[in-house]
């Protein structure tokens, strides 16, 4: 298997994983409003170290991202930008990992 399959294999593990539990809180919550959604991930100091520790990840990961697309030509690559607050870092970060190996792969093919 190689590498890039591996990192779709991820992206896809990180849509299901993530989302089950998004369902599930939209499936009880009294008003499953995004304002809700948020204010319970800040309920106390270990979900705000949760998302604290995302905040970061999410803008290295852009620091990354954004100038190693423009490099490497990735077609549609801002649309990972709004996927990551719609869907969950753990999806697009092993998505943008498998288009970037990709793009490589062409780009070594064509030398």
């Amino acid at each position: 298997m190689k590498l890039k399959h591996l990192y779709l294999a991820l992206s896809a593990l990180g849509i299901c994983y993530t989302w089950y539990y998004n369902i599930q809180w939209f499936k009880t919550a009294e008003s499953p409003t995004f304002f809700n959604f948020m204010q319970d991930a800040q309920v106390n100091f270990a979900g705000k170290s949760f998302g604290a520790d995302l905040t970061v990840v999410v803008l290295t990961f852009f620091v990354f991202m954004i100038p190693e697309s423009i490099k490497l030509k990735i077609r549609f690559w801002w649309l990972l930008i709004p996927l990551t607050f719609l869907i969950a870092i753990a999806f697009t970060l092993p998505l943008f990992l498998y288009l970037r190996a990709d793009a490589l792969e062409k780009l070594e093919k064509a030398t």
